[in-house]
């Protein structure tokens, strides 16, 4: 079998969700004995210092005897998730700015008031 009828084989049904710097790639294949199964691939894109970049890749193979069960967890977790923390996205960006706003600095906590200025309406 020539290599582009492996890729045609391996390309039975593909989606690619893309989210942020993670891309997730749901492909569906073929098992040596024709029955079908699920790949799915998380890429993660780092940024070296020098400004290249490298990929690092995990993948979960998912066989049919497994998607009952499998979804059932799923939807569970997600629904605990949404049920316990809500829609709302916390990014690890606003982690660490949450972090530094209300780190201890000489020996008192900042709140976030104090990072404004203190402005009369005189002063206006």
């Amino acid at each position: 079998m020539s290599e582009k009828e492996l890729l045609e084989k391996e390309e039975i049904f593909s989606k690619v969700l893309r989210a942020g710097r993670r891309t997730y790639f749901f492909d569906v294949r073929e098992t040596k004995a024709g029955d079908y199964y699920l790949t799915i691939t998380e890429s993660k894109k780092f940024t070296n210092e020098d400004g290249s970049f490298h990929y690092k890749k995990h993948k979960i193979y998912l066989y049919k005897e497994d998607f009952e069960a499998f979804r059932d967890i799923l939807g569970e977790m997600t629904d605990y998730v949404i049920e316990e923390k809500g829609l709302e996205v916390i990014s690890e960006r606003h982690q660490r700015d949450f972090k530094k706003e209300y780190s201890p600095v000489n020996g008192s906590e900042n709140s976030a008031t104090e990072s404004f200025t203190d402005v009369s309406f005189d002063d206006i």
